[in-house]
């Protein structure tokens, strides 16, 4: 793949996080439990994961995507104008988005070391 093609999909894949993270945030904000955001967040965690996670990053992510997913629920006792409940919605959205593109990390990586010849 040529080195423009390659910066191209590498921002491609960064955007699609950004716009995943904000969708996460807006959706737990305003529409927790909507199911097109979840299947928007699928899609955009499958682009991240195909797109955004080079080889020396894949240990790195998969780490960060266990802790983000561990966390789930953290925030469910802080009652305050239901502030917990609201976080726990944006951190549960931010998970669904992740948790794709942690899968076909985590598959790539499993390919990589199987192949054989390398």
């Amino acid at each position: 793949m040529s080195p423009t093609k390659t910066n191209t999909l590498a921002l491609i894949g960064f955007w699609a996080f950004i716009v995943g993270v904000v969708l996460a945030i807006i959706g737990g904000l305003v529409a927790p439990g909507n199911a097109i955001i979840v299947i928007i967040l699928v899609i955009i965690g499958l682009v991240v994961g195909f797109l955004n996670v080079t080889a020396k990053e894949v240990t790195l992510f998969l780490v960060a995507t266990i802790a983000l997913l561990v966390a789930g629920g953290v925030f469910e006792p802080i009652k305050v104008l239901g502030i917990g409940a609201i976080l726990n919605n944006m951190l549960g959205y931010i998970a669904v988005m992740m948790a794709p593109a942690a899968v076909v990390v985590a598959i790539k990586a499993l390919w990589a070391v199987g192949k054989p010849g390398e």
